[in-house]
């Protein structure tokens, strides 16, 4: 069976088209600048990518221009739409009735509709590529996977915040937890390269990149993870803030003359990297400019640095114990420089790294880094939750 899995952006559409009959991906792209002039960049392994800009106005326009070129007889996979058995939907955010991955009927669309207010930056783009898939393939299975559907499983002590209990029963006021599939599909990449059962087993996953979430797995359940209400909370990222102190915001709301939404504007996208550092938001040029002295940008990679040894110390101490740490996405999976800063004096709770086995891990691999005799086994492992999207997708058609 062929699954074609989407992941909707407010201006961009990603897609994979997996033949699940030996789980390989025999052709993805990217549709961007949506709505504003249009461009798509189309790969088949092995073969030249095909790029080129054509207007896109909507979504719709964006998934028939995908659905032609997977067709195409030059530059496609298919002979026929009729060949997706499914398609599979990266979904932000399921609120608290999708806790699992799930056929997208009216009655699932409909609630995603109605939570759009709690995730109003990744809910309207995903609803758009949904609806869009089911105007032009009307008999198709579309699947929802949910990045927060991984933290069902967390208990109310650790999602309930410490504020008036109404404000929870009204407007659903709590923790919820974001990259859930991406924490899923490496804690069990993990315990697979460890060679124990995921049920066995207590994990750290840092999957740390632009966005960055660091979540707690015990024995094969999700027990906490750093991002709550929003993807803003827990750690400094990009360009967003992370954890602060909940009256900043009301103080610089005064002092600068600010609204809601300006102050929300400078958390999310001016803060993290970018705002302590003034140099970016990637953290590749943030160590450039460390490494030419700049202390700003030293001082940026410290805070994250600090901010990722609390949080793992923090669930070390909720699981009374870990077996297993494991670092993913761009900066987890890519830069040995902070892995080797956030594992630097930790022998005390079982954490010791190589040095050469951590710099010696190239780009796009996977494998362990720990020190020999190690207590606590330590990976690196490149998430893959474009996979994890169309297995479920696969899962769900083939039980229906």
């Amino acid at each position: 069976m062929k699954i074609l899995v989407v992941n909707a952006g407010s201006s961009s559409l990603k897609y994979q088209l997996f033949d699940m009959d030996t789980g390989v991906v025999i052709a993805k792209g990217n549709c961007e600048k949506i709505g504003i002039d249009g461009s798509i960049t189309h790969k088949r392994p092995g073969k030249e990518p095909y790029k080129a800009d054509v207007a896109l106005n909507n979504h719709d326009d964006a998934i028939a221009l995908v659905l032609k070129l997977l067709t195409d007889p030059e530059l496609g996979v298919l002979a026929d739409i009729s060949e997706i058995g499914a398609v599979g939907h990266r979904v932000a955010h399921g609120g608290e009735r999708l806790r699992g991955s799930t056929l997208l009927d009216d009655a699932a669309l409909a609630y995603l509709n109605s939570i759009v207010e709690i995730n109003p930056l990744h809910g309207p783009p995903a609803i758009k590529g949904i609806e869009a898939c089911r105007r032009k393939m009307p008999s198709v299975p579309q699947v929802g996977v949910f990045d927060t559907s991984f933290y069902s499983t967390v208990p109310e002590k650790a999602y309930i915040y410490p504020l008036p209990y109404e404000l929870y029963e009204q407007y659903k006021i709590r923790r919820y937890g974001f990259h859930g599939t991406s924490h899923r599909y490496v804690s069990a990449a993990a315990a697979e390269l460890a060679g124990r059962a995921y049920d066995d087993l207590k994990i750290i996953v840092c999957h740390i990149g632009n966005g960055s979430s660091i979540t707690a797995i015990d024995h094969g359940r999700a027990v906490d993870t750093s991002m709550g209400f929003t993807p803003q909370e827990g750690l400094p990222m990009g360009t967003r803030s992370g954890t602060i102190d909940p009256t900043v915001v009301p103080y610089i709301m005064k002092k600068m003359n600010l609204t809601a939404d300006e102050v929300e504007d400078l958390l999310n996208r001016k803060s993290g990297l970018l705002g302590v550092s003034g140099v970016s938001s990637d953290c590749r040029f943030v160590m450039e400019a460390e490494a030419k002295g700049d202390k700003r940008a030293a001082l940026a990679l410290d805070i994250l640095v600090h901010y990722m040894k609390k949080i793992i110390g923090s669930y070390i101490a909720e699981m009374n114990g870990l077996d297993v740490l494991c670092f993913t996405a761009g900066i987890g999976e890519n830069d040995a420089d902070i892995r080797a800063r956030v594992t630097k004096d930790m022998d005390y709770l079982g954490i010791a790294v190589d040095a050469a086995r951590n710099e010696g891990l190239g780009r796009g691999n996977k494998g362990e880094i720990s020190a020999d005799g190690a207590r606590v086994r330590t990976f690196v492992i490149p998430t893959d939750e474009e996979f994890m999207i169309a297995k479920d997708t696969y899962e769900i058609v083939t039980k229906s």
